[in-house]
């Protein structure tokens, strides 16, 4: 792996498309009747850098993980494409396009507790990766580089030789990092990697993965529903709202000038630990709509202050309305949050 602290802007994902419908049926005394899908990502293209942290944010169930799992072929689309590094992801059969794809994307799992094997050695865990991926590497080879992984994770060779049940949250997602690494991918999926987490121990996490990053010129698709960590983590952020991203921004521009109302309302709940600064608030009214039956026209304008008549009857395209500033809106805000 290079060491570079630069985001290139080469693309090393793209998607086009992408869609991801799961299908709803109700139970009979005879047969199960398909009653509508439930539209978990939908229609979504987007380039993503290499080198960069690109930020997912959204409420739950909007359709971040299915996203991140259906890049990673972990989920088959229901259409859409996707092409990793020149390739196209859901065209690779042969087994070794497959487990080329596995060495070059890997996967954070939100769950420290369940994403660890209880009756396996840390050891044992980060070490399999080389089974699969690294035949010829002898078992002390693989101790070797176990102990180097937990070290750069900032555990201690000793910790190879014990199991899940003895480490904290915090060392377990260190030990979920350190497999991830092993075999040096280029890209990683991080779904909701702190979330489990304390305050405390998530900014222990954030850092590691941002000189993990910086160190071997990663680049991370970061998914959160915490706007304040996705905010300190990446260098551009998208928001998704029932299966679609609805803005994405650099970092700061989308911090400081939001253009979509949802973006806005999110960015307006973030606690700022200053009693003097007056900042406007805002309360969105009414409920998430159901993914089974999506509003028509924005999907938003149910929710959204500033809806009319248009909003109802035609869905907005997804338009770059300043550089690398795209939003989906037919009327975007103009408000300054900061």
């Amino acid at each position: 792996m290079t060491i570079s602290n630069q985001t290139s802007s080469e693309t090393i994902l793209e998607t086009k498309n992408l869609k991801k419908l799961f299908p709803v049926y109700v139970k009979g005394v005879v047969r199960s009747t398909l009653v509508g899908y439930i539209r978990a990502v939908d229609d979504i293209t987007i380039k993503i850098r290499k080198g960069e942290v690109f930020g997912l944010v959204g409420e739950s169930g909007c359709g971040k993980t299915t996203f991140g799992r259906v890049v990673l072929n972990l989920l088959s689309p229901t259409s859409g494409d996707a092409i990793f590094d020149g390739q196209r992801i859901f065209d690779m059969r042969d087994r070794k396009e497959i487990l080329w794809f596995r060495k070059q994307a890997q996967l954070i799992f939100q769950d420290p507790y369940l994403s660890l094997n209880p009756r396996m050695s840390v050891s044992e865990i980060i070490g399999e990766v080389f089974v699969i991926h690294s035949r010829g590497m002898s078992k002390q080879e693989r101790r070797e580089r176990v102990v180097k992984l937990l070290n750069l994770c900032g555990l201690e060779d000793y910790h190879a030789l014990r199991y899940p049940h003895e480490f904290s949250g915090g060392q377990r997602q260190r030990i979920g990092i350190a497999r991830s690494l092993a075999v040096e991918p280029q890209l990683i999926v991080a779904d909701e990697p702190v979330s489990a987490l304390d305050v405390a121990v998530q900014a222990q996490i954030l850092n590691l993965l941002k000189d993990i990053r910086k160190r071997f010129n990663l680049t991370y698709i970061f998914i959160a529903h915490d706007l304040s960590v996705v905010r300190h983590i990446s260098d551009r952020i998208a928001v998704m709202y029932l299966g679609k991203i609805v803005e994405l921004a650099p970092g700061e521009d989308f911090v400081r000038n939001p253009r979509h109302p949802y973006t806005e309302a999110l960015i307006s709940a973030i606690p700022i630990p200053d009693p003097t600064l007056d900042r406007k608030q805002i309360i969105l009214p009414g409920d998430v709509a159901s993914p089974l039956n999506v509003p028509s026209g924005c999907r938003f304008r149910t929710r959204c202050i500033y809806a009319k008549q248009k909003c109802t009857e035609i869905e907005p395209p997804f338009e770059e309305i300043s550089p690398d500033h795209f939003v989906s809106c037919h009327y975007p805000v103009e408000t300054k949050l900061f």
